[in-house]
């Protein structure tokens, strides 16, 4: 082969491959969007049991047929405690398992009737042309990677065929076991997808093509692949919280340590895939995809009774450092989840949540202030004020690279967090009128009876359970709880009707200072106002 015919064998090869990794890209993120909603329903359904884990974890590599998603989505998790390190590993042990569906999808290729298959790329292109709705567009983008997949590998099968002998020649040549283990880990990190260097190792063996004597090396590079595609995970959880970075070492742990295993088997046994595979499947395409499977079922086999031993190793390499453990939990908003609109629509719920909570901290310490007469819990308001102030913008920034990276087949809660951050952002507002208020009491002398206080006291006590009824709702989307908001946020507005009446009596009755009403009566009104957006937030739940 001279410079020129391998230039073009190069081209050919690469073009093949890069057909074949836009084909998983349109399949990975269009069934992944139209899917979020059972990916989330998927892991809410953790529990401590290692084979609903495992199941998991198995499930949502299958459905979005990609283990770097699913093992970024299960370190983001971790990141934010939605699920444990005990978990995690299951899970990720599942995720090996779903990951092998991709390579079975490569080794239909060695059969004649996937040339047809490839017709799918025009069909779903024309059809997410033709389509409006949204879901029907994905659908046709869909099937669009189905054929680009199936294109991909029949370009890469026809250059390694159009070259057979000098390539034959080639890896003919390469038989170290340590060197093809080497190869499948280094083109693996570089592509940052198993499959892909998987489906390139099917599409040589359907072009007829060994490496090394035909025995157990292309064994070998699998093994390989498995290693290289803990990289995503560990990128993924590099600048992450301490548990994070123990998850992604978790996967490295479990990979490798099954890698080694293996290669050990291999060596001792060199007519493994001889007594093996090559009996039990005619198409060497199919015993390679079956090996893969093989591998990781029979690791997660071995392995998943020693999920507390893989997190106490990660634990024990990756200490606590300088940086708290709290300072990972700061915010729930994840960047990991922002390619599951759903998943990421999740962690915002519990922002937001985080977010009324600074509110009504700061509402509390302003409410402290008017009650107490201390100008002193001013300062302290409005650092609560600030926090608050911080968070929603955290929130702002984060719903808008959401938009631009995903699309909900209903916009309708993007809307309603809109509308819910403007309503939290009141009560911040609220909490600093109470500021001016206290400042207003003390510099003007002002006093209010032990009688009008206590019935503030019972107004706020009131607009606390509505407080704890909003958030259980919104946390638990439970529109169930809405009436017993409604009977709240009514006594609300009754409790102000009857202050404000009883403090124009007592102005009549010469029994308050004249001065005190313009702070009584926008007090009150203000505290109304907080059972109005606490009302609002929770309808959004409807």
């Amino acid at each position: 082969m001279n410079i020129a015919q391998l230039s073009l064998f190069l081209v050919r090869l690469l073009a093949g491959t890069g057909v074949f990794l836009v084909g998983v890209h349109l399949l990975t993120a269009n069934i992944e969007q139209l899917a979020t909603g059972r990916i989330k329903d998927l892991f809410g359904k953790t529990a401590d049991r290692r084979l609903v884990n495992v199941g998991i974890g198995a499930a949502a590599t299958a459905l979005i047929q990609s283990s770097g998603v699913t093992t970024v989505l299960i370190v983001g998790f971790v990141n934010v405690g939605v699920v444990n390190l005990y978990q995690a590993a299951a899970m990720i042990m599942g995720a090996n398992i779903g990951t092998t569906v991709t390579a079975q999808i490569a080794a239909l290729s060695a059969f004649p009737i996937t040339t047809y298959v490839q017709i799918l790329t025009f069909a779903g292109i024309l059809m997410a042309m033709a389509c409006k709705r949204d879901g029907l567009r994905r659908t046709g983008m869909i099937l669009a990677g189905l054929g680009l997949i199936f294109v991909g590998l029949a370009l890469m099968s026809d250059a390694m065929k159009a070259n057979r002998d000098a390539v034959q020649a080639l890896f003919e040549t390469v038989g170290n076991p340590l060197l093809l283990l080497l190869a499948g880990v280094f083109l693996t990190a570089l592509v940052q997808s198993s499959s892909a260097t998987t489906s390139v190792i099917i599409a040589m063996s359907v072009a007829g093509l060994t490496i090394g004597t035909g025995g157990n090396e292309v064994l070998y590079i699998i093994l390989g692949t498995n290693i290289g595609s803990c990289v995503t995970a560990l990128m993924s959880s590099a600048t992450a919280g301490v548990n994070a970075r123990r998850a992604g070492l978790i996967h490295l742990l479990f990979n490798t340590l099954g890698s080694a295993l293996f290669f050990v088997l291999l060596l001792l046994w060199p007519g493994f895939m001889d007594a093996t595979f090559r009996q039990w499947f005619p198409a060497p395409a199919t015993q390679i995809a079956m090996f893969h499977t093989f591998f990781n079922v029979a690791c997660t086999i071995l392995f998943l009774p020693l999920c507390g031993w893989f997190v106490r190793v990660s634990q024990l390499l990756i200490r606590e450092g300088a940086e708290p453990e709290a300072a990972a939990g700061e915010t729930f908003l994840d960047e990991r989840m922002l390619s599951s609109a759903s998943l990421a629509m999740a962690l915002l719920d519990k922002e937001l949540v985080r977010l009324s909570d600074a509110a009504m901290d700061a509402f509390r310490s302003g409410y402290r202030a008017f009650i107490q007469k201390d100008t002193g819990l001013i300062a302290p308001t409005h650092r609560l004020i600030e926090e608050a102030n911080g968070v929603e913008q955290g929130m702002v920034n984060y719903l808008i690279r959401l938009s631009a990276q995903s699309k909900l087949a209903d916009e309708r809660p993007i809307s309603n967090l809109h509308s819910n951050l403007g309503d939290v952002m009141r009560i911040a507002e609220i909490a600093d009128n109470f500021t001016k208020y206290a400042k207003r009491t003390v510099e003007g002398g002002l006093d209010f009876s032990e009688a009008v206080l206590e019935d503030l006291g019972v107004m706020k006590g009131r607009l606390e359970e509505l407080y704890a009824l909003t958030r259980q709702a919104v946390l638990e989307k439970d529109p169930g709880l809405l009436p017993q908001i409604n009977r709240a946020e009514e006594d609300i507005d009754g409790m102000r009707r009857r202050l404000i009446d009883a403090h124009i009596q007592r102005l009549n009755a010469g029994a308050c200072r004249p001065e005190s009403s313009g702070v009584f009566i926008n007090l009150v009104s203000n505290l109304e106002r907080l059972g109005d957006h606490l009302t609002y937030i929770a309808y959004t739940v409807e």
